[in-house]
């Protein structure tokens, strides 16, 4: 396995775009100061998804995210991270009207140490990313799949299985780096037409569920580590068994105690 370089400075804006057509970016989520250590230096991104209500939560969906939930998490994955560049998921319900939008994110970049913020929606959120980097807010958009919507749509459904949503799909992407989002996630998408997207925009799009010949990928750090195994998406590789790992060792503890093996001479105070 070729080992990458990690980062040995701070991760900016600027290096993220400068990475299109080059070498692909890497972004995971985490909710928690003790993961983010993990995983700071070795990503470009980390992003600090209203996925946590699912995996971290526990819920059925992303839906129940606040603003300060998502500050609280950011809060505690900066006191992890300080290489990688930081990206905050605004909740479902943060994202109305561009005032209402600005005055959200502010209240983030205010109270954490966050980089950028995530906003789920194409052409119709365009005027309120101008917005927000009119007003020094730098944007990650988010089109494709957007699990806020899925309620709404019946679903999680893929994207990009007909002319005119391929159509619509560009459009989105072009709109939202218009507007002045530096990168753009794409998720759930089908394979070809994120490689259309990726190719239509100048900004990087990153990958989830889109293929590999996009910018970058990003995954949920439980799915990709196997924390999480209620149920896989098509997307998803586990890279670790974590959960069986973790299973194996609590069990080796709840012996150890049960037979007083634990704790050993080795680890009392004599």
């Amino acid at each position: 396995m070729e080992n990458f370089t990690t980062h040995t400075k701070k991760v900016t804006i600027n290096y993220i775009k400068s990475q299109k057509n080059k070498s692909p970016l890497t972004m995971i989520t985490a909710y928690d100061a003790l993961f983010a250590k993990i995983f700071d230096a070795n990503v470009d991104m980390i992003l600090v998804g209203d996925s946590l209500e699912m995996s971290f939560g526990g819920k059925d969906d992303t839906l129940k995210a606040t603003v300060d939930s998502m500050i609280y998490h950011t809060k505690a994955v900066c006191n992890g991270a300080k290489t990688s560049l930081i990206i905050t998921d605004m909740p479902f319900g943060s994202v109305t009207t561009k005032e209402e939008t600005l005055k959200n994110a502010i209240k983030i970049y205010q109270e954490t140490n966050a980089d950028a913020v995530k906003i789920e929606g194409g052409s119709q959120r365009a005027e309120i990313i101008s917005y927000l980097c009119k007003n020094a807010i730098a944007v990650v958009g988010h089109i494709g799949l957007t699990p806020q919507s899925a309620r709404s749509e019946g679903g999680y459904i893929v994207k990009g299985k007909d002319e005119e949503n391929v159509k619509k799909l560009i459009e989105d992407a072009k709109a939202v780096e218009k507007a002045g989002a530096f990168c753009i996630v794409v998720e759930g998408v089908v394979s070809k037409v994120a490689t259309q997207i990726a190719r239509s925009v100048n900004v990087p799009v990153i990958g989830i569920g889109a293929g590999n010949e996009v910018d970058g990928q990003v995954l949920v750090w439980s799915d990709a580590f196997g924390f999480f195994d209620e149920f896989k998406p098509k997307f998803v590789k586990r890279f670790l068994h974590g959960k069986n790992l973790v299973e194996k060792a609590l069990l080796e503890y709840v012996n150890e105690v049960k037979t007083r093996e634990f704790p050993s001479k080795e680890n009392s105070y004599q």
